[in-house]
């Protein structure tokens, strides 16, 4: 936000203070200054000029060849083409080696053969308005050679404020409020300004109904006799240094207002309001508005119109409308100062792209009580420029509003204690009031604050708040530094965020997954287009964006929607995200819907080709990272088992190719997570159709769950003294006989002797018929006792092939 230094000397007086002295104690004590410019830097150098001579050019009809006295020296021989230069002009000279904006730098140059040293200047060149049918034609007594900045006083900086810095403070997003906190620091006096509504006429103001509880005060004030001027000078540079473009005094003034106050206005055209009055209301389904930027808008429902009938006339706290805006033959005007709900506008503007001065006040929620002050204010300046201005009907006010203002009770003791530096009472009464605090001293020693509504409607409600507000008007910088002394104790483990860290590391580490942060909301699509529109969702009134406003059950179907687009980019595609999910139809101790908070994985590549080795399918590859991250967090104890026909808990799971994974807990088995390929069906939903076809699988894995679970016992194994014996051994079976099976047949055959296994391969083809499969394992003997002889080897192979016959297969010597 823009803040003229010229401005707010209007309200109070800088006399003493620099810009950039003010801009530091701003930054210090109220809001982060982010930068200071000079306002029109060029007009320093463009100085007071007096035509003295016009001649006719001699070679060309529409130059002029004038003498100018600009104040020292002999008086410059200028080329000027302005159709109204003349003998007496007081002008705007730029001379030799002045810049002017565009990087047009003044030379001294030869115009159809006559020397010319120097421009006589349009206000268009010097880009104070948009007049270019000749030259500025001024009227001062300031001495020729004066700056024209310093001899009009448009000599001004620029203070740009962090708009972040100011959400919680509505009453800062005007120049009377900053220049309230700037007399508060400096113990200065605020200049009066008169925001008391003049009287009115008799005759019944302007009917208005409001429809929705989004509008809660809504004023209509009648304006006779106006005329459509340009607006003065003074307010004209105003406007500009805040980056404001002037249109005509109507317009100016409903802006100046705006920026004066913080309390956004709008003035109709009175003839193009019917007698039926304003309405204020909700937009249906597919209407429409053309606002003032010409653009036609669709409306939504969730959009709020101020209407004549059932006309709509404006986009409620955003934008006019362009059939009743105010034309050149105006006379009669129909003032709007009205307080809106910050949500509604917001999310208007945030879904037209319609972002304006108005709708960012109205987001900050506003003070109901400004509205009338507002309007006293416009109408005090419109009198003072158009004395003959009349209000020939009452004021409408409507809604349903109440007085933000509360009181709030404050403890001197405890805030000297809290700061640390002692503050007489008297300095914190002081401090309260200069910043429109009311204070009353309570018998016992403590304060009754009451806070004024325009601190009150998001910002003060605590005694915190008031200690902030005495220590950064006393000077944060004033309170004096001291060693810290206390007992340093160290933080709680907090198992949770120990196991995410330890998650993370593991995957974007060794499993080279990439983290993905998408939002907590499905959108109605991706919903859809994963089978779980269905479902049960908490719903969001305000989405971040239209159709998001399912708050997410868990954070696979968000990684979902996210592998079609990697896959465009790469052909693996490794996700993981830890994140929350909400389940409604669960509750928690407080009667809200539970979170839970789980890892999603997802693993998508291409599909493998026929003679590829196992181990480049996305379900396997998964549940080896898995596995590891099990082993990894001390929760090897795990064991997989297969879903009933019928049963698997997610749309997007494949109902043949899933896995629960199970562990023990302290009241029995604890269920983890799932691991599955993605359902075939959602393929194509998902685009993952055609060159971006292939395998996906995802898993999730209860964080919830995993901490409740039993850590696998860790027991210190020794160094192996003796050296193991390695083979490889391949297990024909029934396809029916899961891998579990296998390798506890493998550990029973080893009698003690088996320190790891490993499955590296499996196969299935003709050679072993149908129904069959060959799965190869990498097997380690070892002995504490002694070295391992073939013979122990061919004893554990003899012994394995006994446990294959019963499991109704055998195991492959070829």
């Amino acid at each position: 936000m823009h803040i003229s230094y010229r401005w707010l000397e209007r309200h109070v007086d800088l006399t003493d203070i620099t810009p950039a002295a003010l801009a530091q104690t701003l930054s210090i004590c109220t809001a982060e200054v982010e930068g200071l410019e000079r306002w029109a830097p060029h007009l320093s150098d463009v100085v007071i000029g007096h035509v003295v001579t016009r001649e006719k050019h001699p070679d060309a009809d529409k130059l002029s060849v004038c003498t100018v006295d600009v104040g020292a020296g002999e008086p410059l021989q200028i080329v000027c083409g302005a159709p109204n230069v003349r003998a007496g002009l007081h002008v705007a000279v730029a001379t030799v080696g002045t810049e002017l904006p565009g990087d047009f730098k003044i030379k001294k140059s030869k115009i159809r053969g006559v020397e010319s040293v120097g421009m006589i200047c349009s206000v268009r060149e010097l880009e104070l308005g948009e007049d270019h049918d000749g030259i500025w034609e001024l009227e001062t007594d300031a001495a020729l050679g004066t700056p024209v900045a310093e001899a009009l006083g448009l000599e001004d900086w620029v203070l740009e404020i962090d708009n972040k810095s100011i959400t919680h403070r509505p009453d800062l997003w005007g120049h009377r409020g900053i220049a309230r906190e700037i007399a508060a620091i400096y113990g200065a006096e605020l200049k009066p300004l008169d925001l008391s509504l003049p009287k009115t006429g008799d005759a019944s103001g302007v009917p208005v109904r409001i429809d929705d509880a989004a509008c809660s005060r809504y004023l209509a004030l009648e304006i006779d006799g106006v005329q459509v001027t340009k607006s003065p000078q003074w307010m004209q540079h105003l406007l500009r240094a805040v980056g404001q473009r002037p249109i005509d005094l109507l317009v100016d003034i409903s802006n100046f207002v705006m920026l004066d106050l913080g309390q956004p206005n709008h003035l109709f055209d009175r003839k193009q309001i019917g007698e039926e009055g304003i309405t204020v209301r909700m937009a249906r389904a597919g209407e429409t508005l053309t606002t003032l930027d010409e653009e036609e808008r669709k409306l939504g429902t969730e959009d709020l119109l101020i209407c004549t009938g059932d006309t709509p006339v404006a986009l409620a706290g955003v934008m006019g409308g362009e059939a009743s805006k105010v034309a050149s033959d105006t006379t009669r005007l129909l003032l709007e100062i009205a307080t809106f709900h910050p949500t509604v506008i917001r999310r208007t503007s945030a879904r037209l792209g319609l972002r304006t001065d108005s709708s960012a006040r109205f987001e900050k929620t506003l003070d109901p009580t400004l509205t009338v002050r507002a309007a006293a204010h416009l109408v005090h300046l419109l009198r003072e420029l158009q004395p003959g201005i009349t209000l020939p009907t009452k004021l409408t006010d409507v809604g349903d509003w109440s007085d933000p203002s509360c009181e709030v009770a404050l403890d001197p003791n405890r805030l000297r204690r809290i700061l640390g530096v002692e503050i007489a009472d008297k300095e914190i009464t002081s401090i309260l009031r200069s910043l429109g605090f009311e204070v009353d001293a309570g018998k016992s020693g403590g304060m009754r604050v009451r806070v004024p509504s325009f601190r009150a409607t998001k910002d003060v409600s605590i005694e915190e708040d008031l200690i902030e507000e005495v220590a950064r008007i006393h000077g944060l910088t004033e309170i004096p530094e001291r060693t810290l002394h206390g007992e340093v104790v160290p933080p709680p483990r907090d198992p949770r965020r120990e196991l995410v860290r330890a998650l993370q590391d593991r995957l974007s580490g060794g499993a080279r997954f990439h983290e993905a942060l998408s939002y907590s909301f499905l959108s109605d699509e991706l919903s859809k287009q994963l089978g779980v529109a269905g479902e049960k969702y908490v719903r969001v009134i305000n989405p971040v964006a239209e159709g998001e406003d399912r708050v997410r059950r868990g954070v696979v179907p968000s990684l979902l929607g996210l592998v079609a687009k990697n896959r465009r980019h790469r052909g693996d595609v490794r996700l993981f995200e830890i994140g929350k999910g909400t389940l409604p139809e669960f509750t928690d101790e407080r009667g809200q819907p539970r979170e839970i908070h789980e890892l999603g994985l997802v693993l998508a590549a291409p599909r493998p080709g026929k003679h590829a080795r196992f181990d480049a399918g996305c379900f396997a590859r998964l549940r080896g990272v898995v596995e590891d991250l099990l082993v990894a967090t001390g929760h090897a104890n795990t064991r997989w088992e297969a879903f009933e026909a019928g049963n698997v808990p997610a749309a997007w799971a494949h109902p043949g190719r899933s896995l629960r994974l199970v562990a023990p807990g302290p009241d029995g088995a604890v269920e983890l997570g799932l691991l599955t390929e993605l359902e075939p069906g959602l393929h194509r939903p998902l685009g993952l159709v055609e060159e971006l076809a292939g395998e996906v699988a995802c898993a999730r894995i209860s964080l919830d769950a995993l901490l409740e679970s039993t850590p696998a016992e860790r027991a210190y194994q020794p160094i192996p003294r003796f050296p193991g014996n390695k083979l490889d051994v391949a297990l024909a079976m029934p396809s029916e006989v899961p891998c579990a099976e296998l390798v506890k047949a493998i550990e029973d055959s080893g009698k003690g002797l088996v320190a790891s296994v490993e499955l590296f391969d499996v196969y299935q083809g003709e050679s072993l018929g149908a129904g069959k499969r060959s799965m190869a394992f990498h097997v380690l003997l070892q002995s504490d006792a002694k070295t391992l002889t073939d013979a122990d080897g061919q004893k554990f192979l003899g012994r394995l092939e006994r446990g294959c016959e019963r499991l109704g297969g055998e195991l492959r010597r070829e």
